[in-house]
């Protein structure tokens, strides 16, 4: 296992990761791994599902009745341009993807955008990119939650090691307000195929606070995929 840590042991002893993204490379080496996940506490963040759109994935509101306030919560976390898959927390996916068909990088999209303007929490944006072997994550946040600050963090990985991925989530844990993630992404373990990665990860999520999580193995040989959704509302 080298230096990974464990997976499993990281969701499951954080009630509230909030929002999360694991990229890296097969345990067999043969294909890049994607995963998002997104928890809930409020009525109105619980109240979605991940729905397949084209090549990527999008949130909906699984009783629409209910939606609130969609301008956070409704947006596509998955793109892909050209065989780049772009994930993110929010919509600085389309920024990402836009700036890419623009001949422009991953950074130079990021550095266009900042954190959620959700005080007092004031929850980063977190960001990942996976290009060819290798992969790229980021992370907009506030200074010590204070929004004159803004902090942007980018973490580059030349070429995936088989079974090695990098996670980053939103949150240390639970809290009022709640903390950003500080440090590194954490190295961790991917072990398996894509079902027993998704049951692994679904089941290790809170089961109070866990909504929807999507999976992708992109094969490195051509470029196919295979994708799990798993929706706590179905």
């Amino acid at each position: 296992m080298g230096n990974q840590l464990d997976l499993a042991k990281l969701l499951r002893e954080n009630a509230y990761p909030g929002r999360g993204i694991v990229l890296g490379r097969s345990q067999d080496g043969a294909s890049m791994v994607a995963a998002y996940f997104i928890m809930g506490r409020s009525e109105n963040s619980r109240n979605r599902i991940f729905v397949e759109e084209g090549e990527g994935i999008r949130t909906q509101a699984f009783d629409p009745s209910k939606l609130q306030d969609p301008s956070l919560i409704i947006y596509a976390p998955v793109r892909v341009f050209q065989g780049t898959t772009v994930v993110t927390n929010g919509d600085q996916t389309d920024t990402v993807y836009d700036f890419l068909a623009q001949g422009k990088s991953f950074r130079e999209a990021l550095c266009t955008r900042t954190f959620e303007p959700d005080a007092p929490n004031y929850t980063p944006r977190i960001s990942g990119l996976i290009c060819g072997e290798g992969y790229e994550l980021s992370i907009l946040k506030s200074l010590d939650g204070d929004p004159d600050y803004p902090q942007r963090q980018f973490f580059q990985y030349e070429k995936g090691k088989a079974g090695v991925g990098h996670f980053i989530h939103t949150y240390q844990g639970d809290g009022n307000p709640l903390p950003s993630f500080a440090g590194e992404p954490e190295q961790v373990a991917i072990c398996g195929g894509i079902d027993e990665f998704t049951q692994m990860v679904w089941e290790n999520l809170n089961p109070d606070n866990r909504v929807s999580l999507f999976v992708r193995y992109i094969r490195l040989t051509d470029g196919q995929w295979e994708t799990r959704i798993v929706n706590k509302n179905v």
